[in-house]
């Protein structure tokens, strides 16, 4: 038996259980966010707990990307590399928007920090 048939015996195994590591980070991270805007009180306006999903999502689509990669070496025909590349293409799109949306929150937060500081300041002098 030549190397792409146990590759083709292995790889779909070894890309579902990169894949399901990465439904478990998106369950963790919806958990984590839900407690944490509990804890918040219920206000929509506090950043941690979207911030804290956007991150569990960001790094959960490394990993479902991590199988999509693998399963590219398996591909046999053109239909499937074009599903491939769809599938590639729109999570690496997800990936960059929710990384986008993180450094933006973070920036947002860093500045109204700032903001808050500079009154404090102004108030005790």
């Amino acid at each position: 038996m030549d190397l792409h048939h146990y590759l083709t015996l292995f790889i779909p195994n070894l890309a579902s259980l990169i894949e399901m590591v990465g439904v478990i980070i998106v369950v963790y991270g919806v958990i984590r966010s839900i407690i944490l805007f509990i804890f918040a009180g219920g206000n929509l306006m506090v950043s941690d707990p979207k911030l804290d999903l956007a991150k569990a999502l960001s790094y959960s689509l490394e990993f479902k990307l991590a199988a999509e990669i693998l399963k590219s070496v398996i591909i046999q025909t053109l239909d499937e590399f074009v599903i491939l590349a769809a599938i590639v293409i729109l999570r690496v799109v997800l990936t960059y928007v929710i990384h986008w949306e993180i450094e933006s929150s973070e920036k947002s937060e860093a500045i109204e920090h700032r903001n808050l500081s500079d009154r404090f300041k102004k108030k005790g002098h």
